[in-house]
């Protein structure tokens, strides 16, 4: 007990992170204490010897107990030297693992605090992006274009859902909108940065053999108009327009690979924005082979 206080002494938990592992730790051993009343005090991001000694005084000064979760090689040494100095008990919850995989796997740590942390993020970063995707496909809930940070907009079959969703595996949020003749698109779609919308333009060639495909897998050789060459000239013709009026990026997907296409769609993205230090999510590298397109 402290003998400050009839409270019990507090247990700092010391991190170069946000101090969640640790904290975990200690909330997991003190649970199997009911009514302990402990306190738990986190220490987070400390990252040189000054706030090292800062916190040792302040377990010293408390009567407290210090554990900790340092990555950092010589910043744990430091810690455990001045506990030592000081007369702080410490409890280090990394530095035994660390030293075992260092000798074991013979690999360089990077002693970077948060790192799982960060990947976790990063997986769930993706699932909202797929699942704001798939949410957002075909045009659905036009009012939320400008939640999305990458807008897609060209005619059917022109590879609008496998190039969105394709976006969406490396966390980008996108929605995309079709473009018919006849049919206004959005307002939304003129409302929101331009510089975040992109057409999709495909040859007319392409887009026919993409549709009669179409057409065959669903068995409906009906739908003649489809198909028509004069009437797709003529939407092609459209969706220019429209690329022209919302002042699009048009990006040319005729016998391109999906994996091209949001190479060059990220690439426009991360020259344009400033991501307040987001990682840019871009695929690792280019297909050599053709996508089929289509959506």
């Amino acid at each position: 007990m402290n003998d400050k206080t009839d409270r019990p002494a507090p247990i700092y938990v010391v991190s170069g992170g946000k101090g969640l592992a640790g904290n975990n730790m200690v909330q997991s051993m003190l649970i199997q204490y009911p009514n302990n009343n402990v306190p738990v005090i986190l220490l987070t991001h400390i990252i040189d010897e000054s706030q090292v000694l800062d916190a040792v005084l302040k377990a010293k000064n408390d009567g407290g107990l210090i554990t900790h979760t340092m990555v950092q090689h010589s910043l744990r040494r430091k810690l455990i030297e001045m506990c030592a100095e000081h007369g702080v008990p410490q409890i280090d919850f990394m530095g035994p693992l660390a030293e075992y995989l260092d000798e074991k796997l013979e690999i360089p740590s990077l002693q970077s605090p948060g790192l799982f942390r960060e990947l976790k993020q990063q997986y769930f970063d993706r699932i909202d992006a797929i699942e704001f995707t798939l949410d957002h496909d075909d045009g659905v809930s036009p009012q939320r274009l400008s939640e999305a940070e990458i807008v897609l907009c060209g005619l059917s079959r022109s590879g609008k859902t496998p190039l969105s969703v394709y976006l969406a595996l490396y966390g980008w949020k996108v929605a995309n909108v079709p473009l018919v003749p006849g049919i206004d698109p959005p307002e939304e779609l003129f409302k929101i940065d331009p510089g975040r919308v992109f057409g999709l333009q495909i040859g007319r060639s392409q887009l026919l053999s993409h549709r009669v495909k179409r057409l065959r897998n669903f068995k409906n050789t009906d739908n003649t108009s489809y198909i028509d060459e004069q009437g797709i000239n003529e939407e092609i013709r459209f969706a220019n327009l429209i690329f022209l009026k919302g002042r699009f990026t048009v990006i040319p997907v005729t016998n391109k690979p999906v994996e091209s296409s949001a190479n060059e769609i990220i690439g426009y993205m991360s020259s344009r924005y400033d991501f307040g230090g987001r990682k840019v999510h871009s695929p690792f590298h280019e297909s050599d082979t053709d996508s089929e397109s289509g959506d």
